[in-house]
């Protein structure tokens, strides 16, 4: 005799055993036939599964968000059936939901090939057409064994080899296509539709390139047409968007393999990474911080007396480990701020200390894993250690918060979003410190009314933190800025001050990144305004353009008096047509184009034109600097 509990409080009794489907139905027909799964107690369940004793339950559909992966998990095996139909000698492996999506991963002796996509893609529409239904059903290990023997799954077997403490597993069945899973699924192949296979690629069984390689089918899915269309048109401004394309074609960066991992500057990406630069250095010093600057290099010795050698070994450079005196490049500068921390004698008077370094760190990371600038080896952080007080600690962050937001509104990004991440089960420190940090950010997020929302257990094994994520200008998410109150180097480093009761206290360290990496982070700017950056960040500010070789001299003039106001300015004088050079300059971004002919040159004017292609007319060119804000 359940007793379902609703969302809204009201119940609903039962005389026997019912199904998600069966309390959706006893409620009404619209919400039967838009039911996907349920939750209940708080763990997702297929639509079919029985509740037997009292629950509370939420129905799943696919406005919500977990719907809309268990559509996306369901495409999946969609894809699966449509191989096996089309190539009945591949071999299913795994198939997961990832963002936006879903892959499949399968092996198969004779490889697909891009041609493949289409055909299987034209196949899962067929199939999602059809009137089929999906038939769960926990079976017992052996029967499920049994099942892919006989269906020649060996990956499926292995699958199962690894789940020894599990005696019965849940098998999906749709027409002819069995596969195994967690769940939960939807129930009909009429929720599934608004999909396009997007890529394919190669990968490894269990990710590890020592075992057999695989081949990985990508695919996007979606609750409806609408916002399939609306996703695949931001793919398509995403790839316009490219930094990487962008850095090639503006000129500003390039990579190769004598230096894998880590871009070389041209001079107009120096000088946009240089302005960019100058203006946290500019932030950070109206906001009460010291800027020191540490070691790139340091003895392993070092690295193994703060702790770091043990966590991040496998991603450290490390130069002659066999040596006497071995060293290592730095993959972060927080122990080198603590160094300089420790140096002197600090009272409570001295607190709190913000100390800021744009430390270039080097990391290794796989070949696989890098990606233009969004990741990188060799990379520079917009670092800062807070070493404050157990009273200053509220405050600071505050302070700490209201940087960030004042850098991010001022940079263009004014969407933005804070995770709180508290403690993980793998953690060190007492639980009263824990308690403390991570109230004082929860009251932070309060005082301040920040977007923010709770990650449970995923903060640092150090530190709770906060994690700060900006939305670009096609709605992508982007996790930049970071604050984390560690509990560890002040112990391990043994930093203290002394206190007004003339003992020794150990300072709060707080770990503060608003970009996090100045790479990445242009990475990120330069997809965000499609290269098309306001005026002060524009590495090049206004081209100057002559129409015939009449108006060299003059135009060599106006360049100049610009220049002289500090303004970023080139010369155009080659003998090309006004319109050509316009349009490359265009091509360029450049955010003014002052075009010189004899009549401007007559009157000591420029015809000004934005890279928008709006005409300003001529100008005076003593006014242009105010023009040009």
């Amino acid at each position: 005799m359940p007793v379902i509990t609703l969302p809204d409080g009201s119940t609903r009794q039962f005389d026997q055993p019912v199904s998600v489907l069966d309390v959706a139905t006893d409620i009404g027909p619209g919400l039967a036939k838009a039911t996907l799964a349920g939750e209940v107690d708080g763990q997702l369940r297929d639509a079919v599964d029985l509740i037997t004793d009292d629950a509370s339950l939420r129905i799943i559909t696919s406005k919500d968000e977990q719907g809309l992966e268990i559509i996306r998990h369901s495409t999946a095996h969609l894809l699966g059936q449509a191989v096996k139909q089309l190539f009945p000698d591949a071999k299913m492996v795994i198939g997961p939901v990832i963002d936006d999506g879903f892959y499949y991963d399968i092996q198969r002796d004779q490889p697909f090939s891009q041609d493949d996509l289409p055909r299987i893609e034209q196949r899962m529409h067929e199939l999602a057409k059809a009137d089929i239904s999906v038939v769960k059903t926990m079976t017992p290990r052996a029967a499920a064994i049994e099942t892919f023997k006989q269906r020649g799954e060996d990956y499926k077997l292995r699958l199962i080899d690894d789940l020894q403490d599990v005696e019965a597993m849940g098998l999906y069945q749709h027409d002819d296509y069995i596969d195994m899973c967690r769940g939960p699924h939807v129930p009909h192949h009429r929720f599934l539709g608004a999909f396009k296979l997007t890529a394919l690629s190669g990968s490894y069984w269990r990710g590890d390139s020592s075992n057999e390689q695989l081949q990985r089918i990508y695919g996007t899915a979606w609750r409806n047409d609408k916002e399939l269309k609306a996703h695949l048109l931001r793919l398509e401004e995403a790839e316009k968007r490219d930094h990487r394309k962008l850095g090639q074609r503006l000129d500003l960066f390039h990579f190769e393999e004598s230096a894998p991992g880590q871009p070389f500057w041209h001079d107009k990406g120096w000088t946009l990474y240089s302005l960019l630069m100058d203006y946290m250095r500019k932030k950070v010093r109206e906001h009460g911080y010291i800027e020191v600057h540490t070691p790139q290099v340091l003895s392993l010795d070092f690295w193994k007396y703060t702790g770091h050698w043990e966590k991040y070994r496998e991603n450290m450079f490390v130069v002659d480990e066999s040596a006497d005196t071995a060293f290592a490049l730095k993959p972060m500068n927080c122990p080198g701020n603590v160094q300089v921390f420790k140096q002197g004698v600090k009272s409570y008077r001295d607190l709190p200390v913000r100390m800021a370094e744009f430390g270039k760190v080097f990391r290794h990371e796989a070949s696989g894993a890098r990606h233009g600038l969004m990741r990188v080896q060799g990379f520079t952080q917009d670092d800062a250690h807070i070493f404050c007080t157990d009273e200053q600690l509220e405050e600071e962050v505050i302070l700490m918060c209201a940087l960030i937001k004042e850098v991010y509104d001022e940079l263009g990004f004014h969407d933005v979003k804070v995770q709180l991440s508290t403690r993980p089960e793998q953690r060190i420190g007492s639980d009263a410190d824990w308690d403390r940090a991570e109230k004082a950010l929860e009251n932070v997020c309060r005082k301040l009314d920040l977007d923010w929302s709770l990650n449970p257990g995923d903060g640092a094994f150090y530190a709770p933190k906060l994690d700060f994520h900006l939305s670009d200008a096609i709605g992508r998410v982007w996790q930049c800025g970071t604050i984390q109150v560690d509990m560890n180097l002040p112990h391990r480093l043994d930093i203290t001050y002394t206190g007004e009761d003339g003992e020794k206290h150990r300072p709060h360290m707080v770990h503060r990144a608003i970009m996090g990496s100045i790479e990445r982070f242009l990475g990120v700017l330069i997809e965000h305004y499609a290269g098309e950056f306001p005026l002060w960040l524009a590495p090049v500010q206004a081209a100057v353009l002559n129409i015939t070789d009449a108006q060299a001299d003059y135009a060599e003039q106006v360049a100049g008096q610009l220049r002289q106001q500090g303004l970023r300015v080139i010369t155009d004088l080659r003998n090309e047509k006004i319109g050509f050079k316009i349009r490359e300059h265009t091509l360029q971004k450049i955010p003014y184009l002052l075009v010189i002919g004899d009549r401007e040159m007559a009157a000591g004017q420029v015809a000004v034109r934005l890279r928008n292609g709006k005409d300003l007319g001529s100008v005076p060119v003593s006014e242009l600097s105010e023009i040009m804000q």
